[in-house]
Order: structure tokens, then sequence, then C-alpha cells
């Protein structure tokens, strides 16, 4: 008996658009990525091909739903949102990440690039530019504002004297989240349970910080994180 010829695969029709590019949320709020995904899934050459509520449940998807970019929040339960990007970046190089964030960008936008993301860009710009950041980020392209942009452009420009670094980039990402919430008036039993930590981890993170920062003693460390905060706050409120 002769073998059954092999069925032919029909072509795709010339000049037919390419698959919509696929998009993994990640979001512990079921509102925020229902408002992302229909507005993503809106687009002819976008889709949502999966969601997640925490970094675990992201790594697990990853294999089954492929995305080409990672639409990641920054806080997160079970896991800071930089480990979260460096850990993903370590084992998938080139998945494209994009940190959609309350945090003001001015203070976390930075840390997010150099943790790996390719993005960042805060929750209250918008639909639009958010359409925009996707789409850019998917070409290979870096994506802050225009205001993130240009301060940036302007600390790689200026000339620094040596050792002009602000001490607070010297703090590793754990501890500058530990400085971020002292400032925000938290004890270490509320950061702790925010960041899933032991209180004794979150007193060492505080003792490192204390001493990068060269401040004598608690009440220092705790005055100068809530002066900071402040200035970050001011800042961050300026016109744009």
């Amino acid at each position: 008996m002769k073998n059954p010829a092999p069925k032919k695969i029909a072509a795709p029709a010339a000049g037919a658009p390419p698959p919509p590019r696929r998009v993994l949320l990640i979001d512990d709020h079921p509102f925020m990525r229902a408002g992302l995904a229909q507005l993503i899934n809106a687009q002819s050459d976008l889709t949502v091909c999966g969601e997640a509520g925490n970094p675990s449940e992201a790594f697990s998807s990853l294999a089954k739903v492929k995305p080409e970019l990672v639409l990641s929040d920054l806080t997160m339960p079970g896991r800071s949102g930089l480990e979260f990007i460096k850990d993903l970046k370590a084992t998938q190089p080139d998945l494209a990440v994009l940190v959609v964030s309350m945090h003001d960008e001015v203070v976390f936008a930075e840390r997010a690039l150099r943790a790996g993301a390719r993005g960042y860009i805060m929750k209250e710009a918008g639909g639009e530019n958010l359409l925009a950041a996707i789409r850019q980020v998917l070409r290979g392209e870096v994506y802050v504002s225009p205001r993130m942009s240009s301060r940036i452009l302007n600390d790689l420009s200026a000339r620094r004297p040596r050792g002009s670094t602000s001490p607070i980039e010297r703090l590793t990402d754990r501890e500058f989240e530990v400085f971020q919430l002292i400032g925000q008036g938290k004890s270490t039993r509320d950061i702790a349970e925010q960041l899933h930590l032991s209180s004794k981890t979150v007193d060492v993170h505080r003792s490192h910080i204390r001493e990068k920062l060269e401040l004598k003693d608690a009440t220092a460390l705790i005055r100068h994180a809530v002066r900071w905060v402040e200035t970050q706050s001011v800042e961050s409120s300026s016109p744009r």
C-alpha cells in the first residue's frame, strides 16, 4: 500500500499582518490586571498571553505562555520587584521587562533599569503612554518618560568630582527598600511584614544602612530617612 501523500500546509496570505505580540501581566491587584488586559487586548498588534499575581506565579507560567514582554508591578507579595527582575533576567535574558509602578520614577526607575528592566512607566501616565511604552520596548528600545530621560542625561553629562556620588547609591536594592520604608515611618515589624522578611533580617539591613550612611544611631537613621523621603516627594511634585 502506498503511503498517503503528506498534507500541504497553506502558506500565510501575502501581506497578512504578523501575529500580535505576547504580553504577560504581573500585578497583585486583580482589578489592575483586568484594566491592563482590556486595554492591551483591544489592540490588534498586542495580546495578553497570561496573568500572574506574584513573581512565583509568573515563573511557573513562563514556559507555558511564552511571553515576549513582561509587564510587571514593582511592589508584590513574596519577593522584591527589583530582585524579581534580576532573577527573571538571569533565567530569561532575552525577555523584555517593562515596569508599571505607582512608585515615583525619580526614585526607582534607574534601579529598575540597572536590575535589567527595559523600561519604567508610572501607573498615572495613562493608557496611551503605556501602549507607546510597550511598543517601544518590544522594538528593542528603552523607555522612560521625557522627564526621566532628561534627568538621566543630565546626570551622565554632569562633571561631578570623584567621590561625589550620593551615599544612598551605595545601598543595595534591598537596603534601599528598607531605607524608603523607614522614611515612611514604618517600624521594623511593619517592614518585615511588607517585605516578607524576619525582624532580625530587617535589623541587619538597618545596621548596614547606618554604616554606609555614617549615621551614629537609630534615631539619626530615622531622621535622615524621613528627610530624604520628603525631599524626593517635593522633587516628584515639582512642575514637569
